[in-house]
Parts: C-alpha cells; sequence; structure tokens
C-alpha cells in the first residue's frame, strides 16, 4: 500500500474537508435531487442531471479523501529533533546564488502544495534537491529555464 506522506496540518485540513462534503454537502445534493425529481420528466430535467453529476463527482472526492487518509504518513516535524537538516516537513529559507533573491519553502505531502503558501511537495524538483541537506550549503536544481543554484539560509521546524 503506498503511504501519502503529510504534515498534521494537512491531514486535519483533509479532516475538514471529508466532514464538510459530508455533513453540508451530501445532505444538500440530496435535497437538490429530491427537488429535481418532483419536477417532472427525468430524461429533460437538466437540474437532476446536474444534481446527479455533482452527486458522483462528490463521492469521488470522499472516497479519495478517505483513503489517503487512510494511507497517510502523518509526520509532525515540531515533535522531531532540531538538526538543522532540511527533510519533510521543514520550512528553508534558499537565495538564489547568482541574483541573491531570498524565497521560503515549506516542504509538504502532495495534497498539500500551494506555491502560493509557499508549501512545495516533496516530490517537486528543488524539494528532492533540498531534503537532507543542512543550513550554508549550496544545492544544484533542474529547472526548465536550466541549472539553478541555491544557499540554504536556514531551516527550521514549524
Amino acid at each position: 500500500m503506498t503511504k501519502y506522506p503529510m504534515t498534521l496540518q494537512g491531514a486535519r485540513a483533509l479532516e475538514e474537508e471529508l466532514k464538510h462534503l459530508k455533513t453540508v454537502m451530501r445532505p444538500k445534493i440530496t435535497a437538490d435531487i429530491a427537488t429535481a425529481r418532483e419536477l417532472g420528466d427525468l430524461k429533460e430535467n437538466a437540474e437532476y442531471h446536474a444534481a446527479r453529476e455533482q452527486q458522483g463527482m462528490t463521492e469521488a472526492r470522499i472516497r479519495d479523501i478517505e483513503g489517503r487518509l487512510s494511507a497517510a504518513q502523518i509526520i509532525d516535524v515540531t515533535t522531531l529533533p532540531y538538526t538543522g537538516k532540511v527533510f519533510f516537513g521543514t520550512t528553508v529559507e534558499i537565495a538564489n546564488v547568482e541574483t541573491d533573491e531570498t524565497v521560503t519553502y515549506q516542504i509538504v505531502g502532495e495534497d498539500e502544495a500551494d506555491l502560493k503558501q509557499g508549501k512545495i511537495s516533496v516530490t517537486s524538483p528543488i524539494a528532492r534537491a533540498l531534503v537532507g541537506k543542512e543550513e550554508g550549503e549550496v544545492v544544484v536544481v533542474q529547472t526548465p529555464s536550466g541549472l539553478i543554484e541555491y544557499e540554504i539560509i536556514e531551516v527550521r521546524h514549524i
């Protein structure tokens, strides 16, 4: 069975989404289907077909979340000793060696990745290059525009 690494916050977010889907969306969709059935002929009833399609997508998402949570390997980085090394769950500040531009990323599971929030997937090229390295080290990342060197400025357990 495939294990899905995720942070404690990521697992909680999935649990909240699952709860919302089961307690809010399911009853709403069921009510929408019942209302649409009352309108008559189901063959030409767009509301009925839209509600059934939404029901299918919601049930698929519920199954997906339940599967991921059952196979989750939850890692709470705050309980691990600080080593100065980059690993899953840590937040790392890096600087482009050529431009001195700095960015900060948290390395998270695939379901949690959101570049706008500074969260990158552990399977991304930059995360793969960073994992196992320490503060002060320089890593080389293969990007579509070529090789980029980054210096690890700081590693934090948040």
